[in-house]
């Protein structure tokens, strides 16, 4: 079950900080941080940088990404900033465009 959902149509600007999942469906603008994982679904768009434990993109992020543990990236999704994680995982069908630091 999810923490905090921005349900499609829904649209938040500013700082999230929460310590349970986050799922995107709508829009997203600002900074995002979370000791969870994040999901950005299909029809989310984040414009916001990304502190997470994990991150799963199918939609569309603008933002350095910052993940302890991973950062997939689900086809359709797409990526543009920087990732900083141990794992990087990029499905066929999805963009990225930034830099990775998988250092520990």
């Amino acid at each position: 079950m999810a923490g905090t959902v921005i349900g499609e149509g829904l649209s938040f600007e500013g700082e999230l900080t929460c310590d349970d999942e986050v799922v995107v469906h709508g829009t997203l603008r600002g900074t995002l941080s979370t000791e969870g994982e994040v999901s950005v679904g299909a029809h989310g768009v984040v414009e916001a940088n990304i502190d997470a434990a994990s991150v799963s993109v199918a939609g569309q992020v603008t933002g350095n990404v910052n993940a302890q543990q991973r950062v997939d990236l689900q086809a359709g999704g797409r990526l543009i900033g920087d990732v900083k994680s141990t794992r990087l995982t990029i499905a066929d069908g999805a963009s990225f465009k930034g830099n990775v630091d998988m250092g520990v």
